[in-house]
């Protein structure tokens, strides 16, 4: 009798511990990934991608997540159209043939109940490479308009675009891009 009720009281505790993880889903009007690159050792140019989509699974009890973000490269933005179209081509980003980047995490590193970094991988013209992304922020809060709480803050980490093949214009066009993700996602 007394191992049934172990039994039972262990089942029962995880099934407690398992109900704190949440769903999360990417919120795209709040969701954006930057970069910067500089240009010619004289400036910095920016852009963005504007399609980000995907979902978070967050356990801030058991320290614990899982991310899985999809970004569309047909989607960006740097404010010049003629930009837009040679960092799609196939010198840089080559949409036709990898319309999408995937970034998966699930090594989530906290300090109390804040995500201090995010590591996974990063699937970016069909290369993989291991990518450790840093919070500048994180943060939670009960969102009024959509009725349920929003996670989410501002990550960053800097790529090296030659372990993707994307070797085009180096070394006058650097290596190193700076990635800056301000991300916002909408529990379930």
């Amino acid at each position: 009798m007394y191992k049934t009720l172990f039994a039972m009281a262990i089942l029962a505790a995880s099934h407690v511990a398992g109900a704190q993880e949440s769903i999360y889903d990417i919120e795209p009007t709040h969701t954006f990934v930057h970069f910067e690159a500089l240009h010619s050792g004289t400036s910095t140019n920016r852009g963005r991608f504007d399609t980000v989509e995907g979902t978070v699974m967050f356990d801030r009890n058991g320290k614990k997540g899982r991310v899985d973000i999809v970004v569309r490269p047909d989607s960006v933005n740097t404010g010049i159209e003629s930009y837009n179209k040679h960092l799609s081509n196939a010198d840089f980003l080559h949409v036709e043939a990898f319309p999408t980047a995937l970034f998966t995490g699930d090594d989530f590193v906290f300090e109390g109940n804040q995500v201090k970094s995010v590591s996974g991988t990063l699937t970016l013209l069909g290369k993989q490479q291991p990518v450790t992304l840093k919070a500048l922020r994180f943060n939670c809060y009960d969102n009024p308009r959509e009725k349920t709480e929003a996670c989410g803050g501002d990550f960053e980490t800097t790529l090296k675009r030659s372990d993707y093949g994307m070797t085009f214009g180096l070394p006058g066009i650097p290596d190193e891009i700076r990635i800056l993700i301000q991300i916002e996602a909408l529990k379930r």
